[in-house]
């Protein structure tokens, strides 16, 4: 995909941001990757979705210099980076503050499997990251919020878990196009949602099984999986 293909991708998700309503005010960005060239396009900073144009999405490098673009990137853009330099399988990554997610964020509580709808996407609880010490929010705020995830995920498979949350503060998904870290975002905050209807109708509500949580996730990915319709040769 070439770098304008690209801004393409990330404008369009960007805008899917608002479209969803996983978005209020400026709260949140995507970004995608081109990994041969090692460039990364991003929204910029503090621009309503409204007037967003393509020749709005900026480029950077790996180490977050600027290659393209007038506006400045998204201040989260360390973030994202850390996260593409950790996680070689992904080329997209969301941020929101949608309001379920970040309800569960500021409770600092994992979002658990309470039913097939997570486990048809994400293959466990959504975990949580430890909180950000004070040393690392005035060192390098965004970039350790990044290295904090990626810390989180030491013992876990980025593309079987594709989200996490932060403490006191929103969420982060990925995945393998800038789409599908949206779409990632997307079903995060319904599945948050539904975790939350169900803790407030029954508080002692018990996880989905394990073994139903095994089955709903593997017939949807990996090598035998069943669901939907097989590619043609």
């Amino acid at each position: 995909m070439s770098i304008e293909a690209l801004k393409q991708a990330v404008y369009t998700a960007n805008l899917d941001l608002l479209k969803y309503n996983l978005v209020s005010m400026t709260w949140g960005n995507v970004s995608g990757i081109d990994r041969e060239q090692g460039l990364v396009v991003i929204k910029p900073s503090g621009v309503a979705y409204e007037s967003l144009r393509v020749d709005h999405m900026v480029v950077v490098d790996l180490e977050g210099n600027k290659v393209q673009g007038d506006l400045n990137p998204s201040s989260d853009t360390p973030s994202h980076l850390e996260l593409y330099k950790a996680f070689d399988g992904i080329a997209g990554v969301t941020h929101t503050h949608s309001e379920y997610a970040v309800m569960f964020a500021q409770a600092h509580m994992e979002i658990p499997c309470m039913g097939t709808t997570h486990a048809d996407h994400f293959n466990g609880s959504i975990p949580l990251t430890r909180i950000i010490t004070e040393e690392e929010v005035w060192a390098n705020y965004e970039r350790n919020t990044g290295l904090v995830i990626v810390e989180r995920f030491k013992d876990l498979d980025p593309l079987e878990m594709p989200a996490v949350l932060i403490p006191g503060h929103g969420a982060f998904s990925w995945g393998k196009t800038p789409d599908a870290s949206l779409k990632h975002s997307l079903i995060l905050e319904k599945v948050a949602k539904m975790a939350w209807g169900t803790l407030m109708l029954n508080p002692n509500s018990l996880p989905l099984a394990e073994y139903l949580l095994d089955k709903h996730y593997k017939r949807k990915h990996g090598a035998k999986s069943y669901y939907g319709q097989k590619q043609k040769e």
